[in-house]
This record gives structure tokens, C-alpha cells and sequence, in this order.
């Protein structure tokens, strides 16, 4: 019985494995090797997006069921820059890249992860009366190798997530975090440093 509904269940995600490997190949992503995902991502812009080995994409409300976004999306501007690194994992996580983006290796991202690059409207109310004015700033983003973020939070444009860094559930991270510290809250602070 275990094996019917393992063939079935490999059936099932064939219409996701032709749609993803579409969407990569639309979208030129390069790859070390192709990233195991489950689920459909979606990608929108024309960006450059680079996937590291043994990446792996969690897409979908049964590939991570903890609640909020059942999709993973990367939105990457014309001219913007995402990197993901080896052996990377996310679930259901949304990334809008408007500059660049690095994820490094053995990164762990949870569900419904925001990562913003940008503001995406200017932060003076005249210029934003105006769309042709109503540029946003953006500033780079960077996650360092073994860093840890944990469910729901939000990353904000400018920020450098520490190698093997931990950011607690839920936070709102508006400022970078050194090397080996766990942050949480909104906005997010220091708790304590890794052992």
C-alpha cells in the first residue's frame, strides 16, 4: 500500500516539475545544480538569479503547512542580481530584489520570510505624489553562510544577516547583525550571542 501511494504522489507532482522547469528555463535561472522544489515557484521580473547545488524550494501548502504563504516568489528587477548558495532551503518565502540579493550556503530560511531590497516607493511624500518621481532607495542584502531565519520575519533593504546567525520568528530586521548572534522582536535587537 505504501508504494501505491508513492507512485501516486510522484504522479501528482509531475505537472509542477514541467511547470517549474519551464519557468526556470523562461527566466534564464542558472543553476550548479537544478533545485529540488516542491510545489510551483513563481518568478517574475528579469533579473539575473543564480542557484547554488543541492538548493531546495519549499512551494507549496503541503510542502510546508505551518500556516500564512503557500508559495515561494522571486520577484528580481532587469539589472537586479539574486544569488542563492549551496545547499540553501526555503518554505513558502517572497523575495523582492530590485538591486541584489545574496543568500549564502546552508542558509535555512522559514515560512513566509519577507527579504526586501528596496522600499519600493520614495520616502518623501512630494515625490511620491508623482510617479516618475517616486523612486525608491534600495540597498543590498546580504545572509551569510549557516544563517538561520526564523518563520514570518522580515528583512529590510540594507541588512547583512552574521554567518550562522539566528533571527527569531516574527521579527522585523532593520539593521545588520554581527557573526554568531540571535536576534528577534520589532524591530529586531540583540538577545544573546552563540556559544
Amino acid at each position: 500500500m505504501l508504494f501505491v501511494k508513492k507512485i501516486i504522489l510522484i504522479l501528482l507532482s509531475i505537472p509542477d516539475k514541467i511547470y517549474n522547469f519551464f519557468t526556470l528555463k523562461n527566466k534564464k535561472v542558472s543553476y550548479a545544480t537544478y533545485p529540488i522544489i516542491l510545489g510551483k515557484v513563481y518568478i517574475s521580473g528579469f533579473g539575473i538569479i543564480k542557484f547554488g547545488e543541492g538548493v531546495k524550494i519549499n512551494s507549496s501548502l503541503s510542502s510546508n503547512p505551518i500556516g500564512g504563504d503557500t508559495r515561494t516568489i522571486l520577484s528580481v528587477d532587469k539589472g537586479a542580481i539574486l544569488e542563492i548558495g549551496n545547499h540553501t532551503g526555503f518554505s513558502n518565502i517572497a523575495i523582492s530584489c530590485k538591486e541584489r540579493v545574496t543568500i549564502g550556503n546552508n542558509v535555512k530560511i522559514g515560512g513566509g520570510v519577507k527579504i526586501y531590497d528596496s522600499d519600493f516607493h520614495s520616502l518623501n511624500f512630494e515625490q511620491r505624489k508623482n510617479r516618475a518621481t517616486d523612486l525608491p532607495l534600495k540597498k543590498s542584502v546580504i545572509l551569510k553562510d549557516g544563517c538561520f531565519i526564523g518563520a514570518h520575519s522580515i528583512i529590510l533593504k540594507g541588512v547583512t544577516i552574521g554567518k550562522e546567525s539566528i533571527i527569531g520568528a516574527g521579527s522585523v530586521v532593520a539593521k545588520s547583525v554581527p557573526d554568531g548572534e540571535i536576534w528577534g522582536g520589532n524591530p529586531a535587537k540583540m538577545i544573546r550571542k552563540i556559544n
